[in-house]
């Protein structure tokens, strides 16, 4: 029995044809050796608070901070003119010497004007509503009146409520900025002197989330009818388990769904399996489903995937993301070309053709790098919705509509951590889709709101506020 066998390549392998396996061997114990530290820096960083913020070390010699000097300033910006001035107060010149010199004549007398904008001290207001009551004869059941800035017939314990505007700016601060219904007390507290509990916002939130159901229902008919939608889906949390918070995004309306799912189920119940307008998404399988769909692959996403591989890969395997990622910006300028007017329709045709056979010759070459060929395989998946944008104007080349929609609820759900209910799950869908739309449709938030809590019919007030 050998005592050691001499296989090629192996310790104890003296044979003249392993010096490139020797050198392959080197190349990948440096390849594997600066992966490690790239995962413990990515471990590391991902353990500190100010992970998402950080850039890695500052650059030795930054740009200098602020404006620029002279005339590379940029456009200078003022307030205007305030329409309306409240009161007019005088700031004369002190009588004695000039502050400056000592002198005691002054010439060249003239006014200059300022102003100043300011929030002014708010103390609430009660209203007390004298409802008249009454028995019916017939079938004995009281009956009583409702003036129209009730938002309530709740008559008995709950006489004393929380007025509409409160609720209004309420559901601003918790749903838009992220604020915790204690942080929304303490504040009311210190600036208006009005005293709220935290639970009547929560069960005001839940209140004003079932009333505005008509309104997401024609959020929902918006969006289903628009011609272009931007879909996306983040993680969400509902009593501590694993949820999917949608954001549909159109010109005129935006939709967001707390569920369970992240397949087509959702994406068949918002837009339909028949849905046939224009659809900027990412590269998220499930919106392969919609065939009559005109589909645009978000080219951003591209872009960092090649950056990475690019950054990753060692050799050869470079060549393809970088290509990859060359060929896709050239895309981006043509498109900055074709809204600037500064290329013919034929032209324009003529370099979307030439884009297109580059990519065909680039994504059927031969990888021996795996990650190479994943990215190649998932471009020719798509391979009709890589430049979609160039042929409809009024796509974008990213999903970043949908990616701006679902920034804010991203905030939300690390100050809140989700929901703890499905029901606080569907008034967050329900309000934030409410107060997205109504800014996107250049409505009055607050007084959106404040007439839903005081519209009898939520569903003629739906069809009323966002047309039929």
């Amino acid at each position: 029995m050998r005592s050691e066998e001499k296989v090629p390549g192996g310790p104890a392998c003296r044979c003249p044809r392993c010096p490139k396996l020797e050198k392959r061997i080197e190349r990948l114990e440096r390849e594997n050796e600066e992966l490690r530290k790239r995962l413990d820096e990515a471990l590391r960083a991902g353990k500190r608070q100010a992970a998402p913020f950080s850039k890695g070390d500052p650059k030795a010699d930054p740009k200098k901070p602020g404006r620029k000097p002279g005339r590379d300033y940029g456009k200078r910006h003022f307030r205007a003119r305030p329409k309306k001035v409240d009161r007019v107060l005088d700031a004369p010149i002190d009588e004695g010497p000039c502050p400056h010199c000592g002198g005691k004549e002054f010439e060249n007398h003239r006014v200059e004007e300022q102003f100043v904008t300011e929030i002014p001290k708010i103390e609430p207001t009660v209203t007390q509503f004298n409802v008249h009551c009454a028995d019916c004869c017939g079938c004995g059941r009281r009956v009583q009146g409702r003036h129209s800035e009730q938002i309530s017939d709740a008559l008995g314990a709950a006489a004393n409520q929380i007025g509409p505007n409160a609720i209004a700016f309420a559901i601003d601060l918790n749903k838009t900025l992220g604020a915790s219904d204690g942080k929304i007390s303490r504040f009311f507290d210190d600036a208006f002197g009005l005293q709220v509990n935290r639970s009547t916002l929560r069960r005001a939130f839940l209140r004003i989330g079932r009333k505005a159901e008509p309104l997401y229902e024609r959020i929902n008919d918006l969006v289903r009818e628009s011609g272009l939608v931007y879909p996306d889906e983040t993680g969400w949390k509902v009593g501590g388990r694993r949820q999917w918070l949608w954001a549909f995004v159109s010109p005129s309306a935006t939709l967001y769904a707390i569920e369970p799912s992240r397949g087509f189920d959702v994406i068949e119940a918002i837009l339909g399996a028949e849905y046939s307008g224009l659809l900027g998404r990412d590269g998220w399988a499930p919106y392969d489903s919609l065939e009559a769909a005109t589909h645009q692959l978000c080219n951003g996403h591209l872009i960092r995937r090649a950056s990475l591989l690019a950054q990753a890969n060692r050799g050869g395997a470079v060549r393809f993301p970088r290509d990859l990622k060359d060929l896709l910006q050239r895309g981006l300028e043509l498109r900055d070309l074709r809204d600037a007017k500064r290329i013919s329709g034929r032209s324009l045709r003529d370099e979307l053709n030439k884009l297109e056979w580059e990519l065909d010759e680039l994504i059927t070459k031969r990888f021996s790098n795996d990650e190479n060929r994943k990215l190649a395989a998932h471009i020719i998946l798509h391979r009709d919705a890589i430049f979609t944008y160039l042929d409809h104007p009024e796509l974008e080349a990213t999903n970043w509509p949908a990616e701006q929609a679902i920034r804010p609820a991203v905030v939300n759900r690390k100050m809140s951590a989700g929901n703890r209910s499905h029901s606080g799950a569907r008034a967050q869908a329900v309000l934030t889709s409410v107060l997205r739309t109504a800014r996107q449709r250049n409505l009055d938030v607050v007084r959106l709101l404040v007439d839903l809590q005081r519209s009898p019919d939520p569903a003629s007030f739906a069809m009323q506020a966002l047309g039929p």
